[in-house]
């Protein structure tokens, strides 16, 4: 069997001799942008200083279940009133930031602007809310979109999430587990009951890969969480089908004091042709 030859030990990777120069030839051109407002900034995927301070970043002290924040510390396992009165079929949910006009306009610009590369930069945000301990149990899901919107889009915003959280946290990813297997017309302009009725059995498992959810923790993961309906639908087939429980995981939530769903998502739509129109920023 003929060797191969040695490596060349010497060799020089042009790659770290050329990036110093280039890249600031290329920042000139085409400065990094604040993904909130345009403006240019010092690094990709970073905000300027007013759409940071502007953000309401979420943690504790927070209802332990759906992530709801108090206004002050009300001790370990607290939780709200709404998840007293009716507890979600989501065992956790958490999300990066308090649904805002910065939090609006990332989420449409990657999901209708097609500014893929900000699910990177949502994905980093969302790391720090996934648990330390149990990791190796877990198991990424995405929340699918139907196959016409799929084509439609071209991507499926939560998978490119999951894929980038998955890599950054070393816990697989399992993209088609979870079907959308009705197509739903659009939530928007409907109350949390309506809702419920109307993603009832829209969901299903993939029966040839039912066996990797077996007794593991599902982190579902979506981009902006409102009433709580989807996650809900989906949460209860994956529980069906043998996951040992299922917490959510998103970049921004609407709070329970954001006022009616109705107006909130009218203004949202009004945004989308600027986000489109907005996808050189």
């Amino acid at each position: 069997m003929q060797k191969a030859p040695p490596k060349d030990k010497g060799r020089v990777n042009l790659s770290h001799i050329l990036r110093p120069v280039i890249r600031p030839i290329v920042d000139y051109a085409l400065p990094p942008r604040c993904p909130g407002c345009g403006g240019i900034v010092e690094e990709d995927h970073r905000f300027c200083l007013g759409c940071w301070s502007s953000m309401r970043f979420l943690g504790r002290p927070c209802c332990d279940r759906c992530g709801a924040p108090f206004d002050h510390d009300r001790g370990e396992d607290a939780l709200c009133g709404a998840c007293i009165a009716e507890p979600p079929a989501i065992d956790r949910a958490r999300a990066v930031l308090a649904y805002g006009e910065i939090a609006k306009t990332v989420a449409l610009r990657l999901k209708y602007g097609r500014r893929i590369g900000l699910a990177r930069l949502i994905a980093k945000q969302m790391a720090r809310h996934v648990p330390q301990e149990g990791r190796d149990a877990m198991l990424l899901v995405p929340v699918p979109l139907h196959r016409w919107r799929l084509w439609w889009r071209g991507f499926n915003q939560s998978a490119l999430i999951a894929g980038h959280l998955g890599r950054l946290c070393g816990i697989p990813v399992e993209k088609e587990v979870l079907l959308r297997t009705r197509r739903t017309p659009p939530l928007r302009g409907l109350n949390p009951k309506q809702r419920q009725r109307v993603v009832r059995g829209a969901f299903a498992i993939d029966p040839t890969r039912k066996a990797a959810l077996s007794g593991r923790t599902m982190l579902l993961i979506d981009d902006v969480h409102t009433s709580g309906a989807t996650a809900d639908a989906c949460a209860r087939i994956l529980r069906r089908n043998g996951a040992a429980s299922v917490q959510l995981l998103c970049w921004a939530r609407v709070l329970p004091d954001d006022g009616d769903f109705a107006s909130m998502e009218d203004d949202d739509w009004r945004a989308i042709d600027n986000s489109r129109s907005a996808a050189n920023l």
